[in-house]
């Protein structure tokens, strides 16, 4: 292995090369390619390619994680090889040499900006990407929360279904065989069964989707057992996708669509203590952490004695940070994750019992990878439709979310909880397999569009 860090020379690598292993505490794990084409690092590492000064200008100005990611959505920085070999390359480097970047000096900051200034990278701050979320408000307030919901929900119901399977489910996957032609719209068919069957859903039975998405899970309960759904979304593009669905396969009279907060719910009539169910799907991570029992209280007040509550949610690592700079600048703005045993623990003192946690964390890697071949099958098309940056924006959110829940910084679960009647007792029979038995369905008319979920 050839572990030199600098070529022969005098150009911009070599220059820039003793201030990136003072920044990192090391040599750099990376081969690291310039401008000017000169080059340092190790021969072997895969090669990110520094295109213009004005990438050295965005890390004086912005420094660390969110730096990084906006010279890479610029075009600045790029890497030769593919994205998330070269990612996961550099952190597995970065764990074997054990670099921990050191807390810079005043002094290693002025020869910093020296060594730039002789490389001519000094200038006035560059523009902030325009994909970036610019949000305003006090956390967490209902117009702020709207704005970071239509941020990231309401790009465009094109751009998902350009990117997501027939079913429209933006969320982890159930992927139940490695069986030849079984796919992506497979595992999210078995994972809205499987959500039908803890929740114990029959013909007639009432349910909240909270957080319903482009209706997956709203239309699969409403058209393949005949039950009763009250949808709930904030995003404008999302419940107008989910009202064409339902008149399109005939459900208006098992489904109806409520574009609201969340917190409104329990203003609307009829909505508190009628529910067999409620539902959340990868919507309790947008709530906040200082709203979060609230949450759950909404979700134990509007169940009946012995309904089911299902939270489907990503949860974080107890010393993972969890979504990071770019997430929350640029993807999910406001997303808050903590450890699954934490959310347990809020559950319970809303006053439901939590009955299962099943962790679904291995299905995610395969779910993003999925969306992120999706995504570079078709590149032209995602870039003709939204542009080149805000593609390049979600190839290194399917990288990275990919590569946390591969590294387990990041995790999901399915959490089922039960509100106890009077006496305390949840009405559940005695085993798993009594709790998830197999739904009945109800057949299909002749002549009916198919629903989601259909084979």
């Amino acid at each position: 292995m050839n572990t030199s860090t600098a070529t022969p020379g005098t150009g911009a690598a070599q220059r820039i090369a003793p201030v990136i292993e003072q920044f990192l505490g090391g040599p750099p794990p990376v081969r690291i390619r310039m401008w000017d084409g000169s080059e340092t690092g190790p021969e072997d590492a895969p090669t990110v390619h520094v295109r213009s000064r004005r990438a050295l200008r965005r890390l004086l100005w912005q420094p660390g994680e969110l730096g990084l990611a906006e010279a890479y959505i610029t075009g600045d920085i790029d890497l030769a090889d593919d994205l998330a070999d070269g990612l996961r390359a550099m952190r597995r480097a970065g764990r074997d040499h054990g670099l921990k970047a050191p807390r810079p000096a005043l002094a290693d900051r002025v020869r910093a900006a020296g060594t730039a200034l002789r490389l001519g990278a000094v200038g006035p701050r560059p523009p902030v990407p325009g994909s970036r979320a610019g949000l305003r408000g006090t956390l967490h307030s209902k117009a702020r929360d709207r704005a970071a919901i239509s941020h990231h929900y309401d790009l465009s119901n094109a751009f998902y279904s350009l990117l997501l399977d027939e079913t429209m489910a933006y969320s982890c996957g159930y992927w139940s065989s490695d069986a030849p032609g079984y796919g992506p719209a497979d595992a999210q068919r078995d994972k809205l069964e499987l959500i039908c069957r803890k929740l114990g859903l029959t013909a007639g039975a009432r349910l909240l989707d909270i957080g319903c998405g482009w209706g997956s899970l709203t239309l699969h309960a409403a058209a393949r057992h005949g039950v009763r759904v009250t949808a709930v979304t904030l995003a404008a593009e999302q419940a107008a996708y989910v009202r064409g669905q339902v008149e399109a396969r005939g459900l208006e009279d098992l489904v109806e669509v409520h574009r609201c907060d969340y917190r409104d719910v329990a203003d609307q009539p009829g909505f508190l203590g009628g529910y067999d169910a409620v539902s959340t799907v990868e919507m309790g991570e947008h709530v906040g952490d200082a709203e979060y029992p609230a949450f759950t209280a909404l979700l134990h007040s509007v169940l009946r004695p012995r309904g089911r509550a299902l939270v489907q949610q990503m949860s974080r690592g107890t010393t993972a940070p969890g979504g990071g700079a770019f997430i929350e600048s640029y993807i999910a703005p406001d997303m808050h994750m903590r450890p699954v045993g934490e959310t347990v623990g809020l559950l319970e003192d809303a006053g439901l019992e939590v009955r299962d946690v099943e962790s679904m964390r291995e299905h995610y890697v395969l779910t993003v990878e999925a969306w992120r071949r999706t995504l570079e099958e078709r590149w032209p098309e995602f870039v003709a439709l939204v542009g080149e940056e805000t593609a390049r924006v979600w190839r290194l959110y399917l990288v990275g979310g990919a590569l946390a829940f591969e590294e387990r910084r990041m995790g999901v679960d399915q959490i089922l909880s039960v509100r106890p009647d009077a006496a305390g007792s949840a009405g559940l029979p005695p085993t798993r397999h009594g709790w998830y038995p197999e739904t009945r369905r109800v057949p299909l008319q002749a002549g009916a569009p198919a629903p989601v979920g259909s084979r």
